[in-house]
């Protein structure tokens, strides 16, 4: 089935709930929500992605400072090779070697947990997103609350009192 005849079996669906509303008589309460905007200005999203970068901060200065050194020992055994006995060279190279694996087991180790903690903050963050939006859909008696549109009017737009409620309700 093509795009076009998709959009058109969804708009058709669409059309079929507002006219069984609309022959019930009751009114279609519908709200609309930005997720991208409360996912980045409300002030819970701001916090936990400071503590995120400081946190990551902190680990990527370990990992630059570990970098550095093992260059360092790799040119300075460049640099003094020529002159070392053949079993000091050869136990200095397996060092670095070691030393190196080690470095790409941290970074791996470091990309990975990156990965879980930017996960873990996200998925937090969306459930208090879910649990605002709900709240407010049941307190303004909302039929259906959508966070991706072509187009919302302002009249629906209900994003700006979810980062109010999330900012209000702070690190709860």
């Amino acid at each position: 089935m093509s795009s076009s005849s998709s959009l058109k079996s969804v708009l058709s669906a669409a059309c079929l709930v507002v006219a069984a509303c609309g022959a019930q008589a009751q009114e279609l309460r519908v709200a609309y929500v930005n997720s991208d905007k409360v996912m980045r200005d409300a002030l819970p999203a701001q916090a936990g992605w400071v503590k995120f970068e400081a946190e990551v901060s902190r680990r990527e200065k370990e990992i630059n400072e570990l970098t550095s050194k093992l260059k360092a020992a790799a040119t300075k055994l460049d640099r003094e090779s020529p002159t070392l006995p053949d079993a000091e060279r050869d136990r200095r190279q397996r060092e670095l070697i070691d030393q190196d694996r080690e470095l790409q087991r941290k970074q791996r180790a470091y990309r990975e947990d990156l990965a879980q903690r930017r996960n873990d903050e996200m998925i937090a963050l969306r459930e208090r997103v879910l649990i605002a939006v709900r709240q407010i859909a049941e307190q303004e008696r909302y039929d259906l609350v959508v966070q991706e549109a072509f187009h919302a009017s302002p009249r629906i737009d209900i994003t700006e009192r979810v980062i109010k409620m999330l900012n209000t309700q702070g690190g709860k």
